[in-house]
């Protein structure tokens, strides 16, 4: 049997991080949680994960700068953007490197797992 696929979530809000943990783990994945961009580059490739949900306004990295690196190491992974500061400028660029999704916080969770579920290549719920 195939291993969960692992979904990293970095977000410096720690209510956000453990919510979306929670409708992670809900959906069968497994969730590692990292408090700001420099923690998940702290652990290293290796084990990466198989889709990344991050935030774009963090403290010290910003979410698109934590892509810039990762893409720039040759680390390549769906990441889904989520912001409660959306600019059209930060979207573009996140896009344009290789994002999967860019969603608005609050964003409900239906359309989180919809861009979770693309992002790992899964049919979506196939209800109208």
């Amino acid at each position: 049997m195939a291993e969960a696929p692992i979904i990293a979530i970095v977000d410096d809000d720690d209510g956000v991080r453990a919510s979306l943990a929670s409708l992670v783990r809900s959906l069968g994945y497994h969730a590692r949680t990292y408090c700001s961009g420099g923690d998940f580059l702290a652990h290293g490739p290796g084990d990466e994960p198989d889709c990344m949900i991050a935030d774009v306004q963090m403290p010290v990295m910003t979410g698109d700068r934590l892509q810039e690196v990762l893409v720039s190491s040759g680390r390549r992974f769906p990441i889904i953007f989520m912001t409660a500061f959306p600019t059209e400028d930060v979207r573009r660029r996140v896009m344009a490197n290789g994002a999967h999704c860019f969603l608005t916080k609050p964003s409900d969770g239906a359309t989180i797992i919809r861009c979770i579920e693309d992002a790992l290549g899964r049919p979506g719920d196939p209800r109208p």
